[in-house]
């Protein structure tokens, strides 16, 4: 715009000139001046017209970009978007970098698009989404152990469409890291950042910049030495960065101030040996349920022992000979003993999955349209009635049937979404002795049991656990789980505390059915023990 301007300056005032000075003709030296402004202007105009060709071919570049990159994620959206790194780099291209594009195209007339990017620009991502995106792979890369560099490389397991992050994702991810006081994740980031600058990756982001955030991220974990010898680097490069000169003598100080001390207690610590009786037997350490939660997560911790696996069998099964399932009876595997956890297989068809997602959709609520697939941190979930159409009609008579328990006194059809990062953290399903009003709306009774509809696979994570005794069921598509949330004689069963896991890669869709006590008096009759 300014070389614009000053084209029409330069023109204007040539034009001024030539009106004012009709008589230049009859000095050939006045003429030659002319001819000097003439050339000035037409340098004028060509570094105009070369600022228009690069800006152009930045647009252009960026639209054959995005053009080869939409065609390939609108052929399969949700498995695009399952892919953490794509539905992360789709939060920063809508909410940062159209944004820096649409600031380019203003220089220009090109009206047509900047209200159309106008109008559009307001069902983009916020600040928010993009932060939430940004916290989903730190989530993720916390709970499957991830490296800094796996998932910038895009090496998840069971992706389909890799994708690799540039500098700048992850120098915004430390960045976002820093804002919220994440010195842990600031530094894994910022590392990272520059392992990618020192392998050559050209990038608007500078070593200084991410050196400059890198140490101070490892000084405010403590590690002064490190945070020394990175702020030596930063300086090598930019000998005058002023904050890094403060940052060199502070650092240094602190450092001789930790040696002292450590050396002023080691003089004054004498060694002895504990003598036998002072011996303290270990005591067995209790494992926090956010560890064991993770390490179900990724299929690790508590094992059930060959003994228990061996009393799991697989069967056909037809509910004490069912009218519906005598001739067809249905595949149903034990997946734990305690709590009793069953899956049935097949058990919905891919058509009857398509009907309720087409009907869950309209009426999930999502805080902004990019929501639909990336949702964090937990799910977005949509409510379906019998009477609205005779697919769910017909899953309620299914359970029904295969349960033996009255599906008039059961909350309605729940479907729920997980995107990338989705996750639910680890609750009861019924209510507690702490919360005597917790259904009283309903006047149902508790929820004495649940079933889970696994509408999807997922690539990679997304399991339902059960921290206290160890289980992990993983996604089948066509498949469901079943378990009691009572004991016969009415009492929670404690042990069926469970969560689902964060989606690494893929989407999964579940459905699930809640069935409360009232109406199952003769057909689950109760117990005279407690946790019978």
């Amino acid at each position: 715009m300014k070389l614009q301007c000053w084209y029409f300056v330069l023109l204007s005032c040539l034009l001024q000139c030539l009106s004012a000075h009709n008589d230049f003709f009859t000095s050939i030296g006045q003429m030659t001046d002319l001819l000097y402004t003439e050339k000035d202007l037409v340098t004028s105009l060509k570094d105009y017209i070369k600022a228009e060709e690069n800006k152009l071919q930045q647009v252009k570049q960026w639209a054959d970009k995005l053009d080869s990159l939409t065609r390939t994620a609108t052929q399969d959206p949700e498995g695009f978007l399952g892919h953490p790194v794509n539905a992360f780099k789709l939060m920063k291209r809508l909410n940062t970098e159209w944004g820096d594009l649409e600031s380019l195209v203003l220089r220009d007339t090109t009206d047509g698009f900047i209200s159309n990017l106008t109008i559009q620009r307001q069902y983009f991502p916020t600040d928010e989404d993009q932060t939430g995106a940004a916290k989903a792979l730190l989530r993720l890369q916390d709970t499957y152990r991830l490296d800094a560099n796996t998932i910038s490389t895009g090496d998840l397991p069971g992706v389909t469409y890799k994708s690799s992050m540039t500098v700048e994702d992850c120098y915004e991810l430390g960045k976002i890291a820093y804002s919220d006081v994440d010195y842990y994740h600031t530094e894994l980031w910022m590392a990272q950042a520059l392992r990618q600058l020192d392998q050559g990756e050209e990038s608007s982001i500078d070593k200084v910049t991410v050196l400059d955030y890198l140490s101070y991220a490892i000084y405010q974990q403590g590690e002064i030495e490190r945070a020394l010898e990175y702020t030596r680097r930063l300086l090598a490069l930019d000998p005058e960065h002023q904050r890094a000169k403060g940052n060199l003598k502070y650092f240094e100080f602190q450092l001789g101030k930790q040696k002292k001390a450590e050396e002023a207690k080691s003089q004054n610590e004498k060694p002895r040996e504990k003598r036998a009786s002072e011996k303290q037997p270990k005591k067995k350490e209790t494992i926090p349920e956010r560890k064991k939660y993770e390490m179900l997560c990724r299929g690790e911790g508590i094992k059930m022992t060959p003994r228990r696996q061996s009393r799991l069998f697989c069967r056909y099964y037809d509910n004490n000979r069912n009218p519906q399932y005598i001739l067809a009876p249905v595949k149903q595997e034990d997946e734990w003993d305690r709590p009793y956890i069953v899956r049935y297989l097949d058990i919905i068809s891919s058509s009857e999955i398509e009907k309720v997602k087409q009907l869950a959709k309209p009426r999930t609520v999502y805080s902004s349209p990019i929501q639909m697939c990336l949702l964090f941190p937990y799910k977005s979930s949509a409510w379906l009635t019998a009477y609205e159409h005779p697919v769910i009609e017909r899953i309620n008579q299914r359970i029904e049937d295969l349960t033996g328990l009255e599906m008039d006194t059961a909350e309605e059809l729940q479907v729920a979404n997980y995107g990338v990062g989705g996750q639910y953290e680890p609750h009861f399903d019924f209510g507690r002795k702490d919360e005597p009003d917790a259904f009283k709306e309903l006047g149902t009774g508790n929820r004495i049991a649940t079933w889970l509809f696994y509408m999807s696979d997922v690539s990679a994570g997304g399991a339902t656990v059960f921290p206290d005794v160890g289980a992990a069921v993983w996604p089948r598509k066509g498949t469901a789980v079943f378990w009691y949330n009572l004991f016969a004689s009415g009492e929670g069963d404690y042990s069926t505390r469970h969560a689902a896991c964060p989606v690494l890669v893929g989407n999964k869709w579940v459905s699930n059915k809640w069935i409360h006590e009232r109406g199952q008096e003769w057909r689950r009759p109760c117990g005279l023990k407690e946790t019978e």
